[in-house]
């Protein structure tokens, strides 16, 4: 399949990002964004300072408000926006194109995976999703980055794999959607909750141990969902997971910070707090695990602290008060 142009929905921090790794890796790239200003910021100076400050875009982005016709797609909004951002493209632009999903997330609702939203909107476009231990301000400086892209056709995935491979990103091409959408998703929770237990100054040791048992609810539900156990090894899984509970650069971590001194949601986003996608995905993954029969009492601890049903000290307790258990 030909896959020189790609068209990048989504103006944030992380579509320009991509955009700029598929101009890094040789693709024509369109990015679009909402806001005119934007777009011809990006068109005359070659930055998009809101989202990436003074770093300088490649030659080959081209702005537009507007979807145009490309060899494949990349969607990079956030993930309770993807249903609506699709309703309002006409599905026929991506029949029979792949469409590449980068938000990792669970919509509120539906309990839906982002694959199966594109399944409603656009139920002819082909889904691959895009998940790993990344930056945007690190693709979109050309710093090393290792990625997974899973999609359903081996070949076609590799395709797509090399397409956006260049200098700094690196994909490696998986088969799992489940199990890379499920991982991508939860393991911003795990991020709120390891946050949170920095904030609360619990310490580095009862940090590790949320990590690694929270790997161990992220494999029971991934295999409740029809996924692989085995995709938790790999970037999209113990990379990612890593990553987002360890770095104060993530938003999910910083957002759980905050909340581990004490604020509340509704305080932390009034403050001005960016976007934690792990705050709208407890619940769903909560409710999810809970039609599945599948015991995740780490999710259900920060979700009952998110709502504001339990503090840190009430959740920490019950955690540490559960019946012991063997570990494998």
């Amino acid at each position: 399949m030909r896959l020189e142009t790609v068209c990048i929905i989504g103006g944030g921090a992380w579509g320009t990002a991509l955009a700029q790794a598929a101009a890094m890796a040789g693709r024509q790239v369109t990015l679009v964004a909402r806001d005119p200003a934007r777009v011809e910021e990006i068109n005359s100076s070659h930055t998009n300072s809101a989202a990436l400050g003074t770093q300088l875009l490649h030659a080959n982005i081209r702005a537009s408000t507007n979807a145009v016709p490309a060899d494949f797609f990349i969607l990079a909004v956030p993930a309770q926006a993807s249903r609506g951002v699709l309703g309002e493209l006409d599905p026929a632009l991506m029949a029979g194109r792949p469409v590449v999903l980068s938000a990792k997330g669970l919509e509120t609702g539906s309990l839906q995976r982002q694959s199966e939203i594109l399944a409603d909107m656009a139920p002819e476009a082909i889904p691959f999703v895009l998940s790993g231990p990344s930056f945007a301000a690190d693709v979109a400086a050309g710093r090393p980055t290792a990625v997974t892209l899973a999609g359903d056709d081996a070949s076609l995935t590799s395709e797509i794999a090399s397409a956006l491979a260049g200098p700094g990103l690196r994909p490696y091409a998986a088969d799992d959607r489940i199990g890379v959408e499920i991982a991508g998703a939860l393991k911003n929770v795990y991020a709120l909750a390891c946050g949170a237990i920095e904030g609360a100054g619990l310490g580095a040791s009862a940090r590790s141990a949320l990590i690694a048992r929270g790997y161990a609810e992220m494999a029971r539900l991934v295999a409740a969902m029809g996924g692989l156990a085995t995709t938790l090894t790999g970037l999209a899984g113990l990379g990612d997971l890593t990553l987002t509970c360890t770095s104060v650069q993530s938003r999910n971590y910083q957002f759980g910070m905050a909340l581990g001194r004490g604020a509340s949601v509704a305080a932390i986003l009034a403050a001005g707090a960016p976007l934690a996608e792990g705050v709208a995905t407890t619940p769903v993954a909560a409710a999810l695990a809970k039609s599945l029969g599948v015991d995740v009492p780490l999710v259900d601890a920060i979700e009952a602290v998110l709502s504001g049903r339990a503090d840190i000290a009430t959740v920490v307790a019950g955690l540490m008060s559960r019946p012991l258990k063997r570990e494998v």
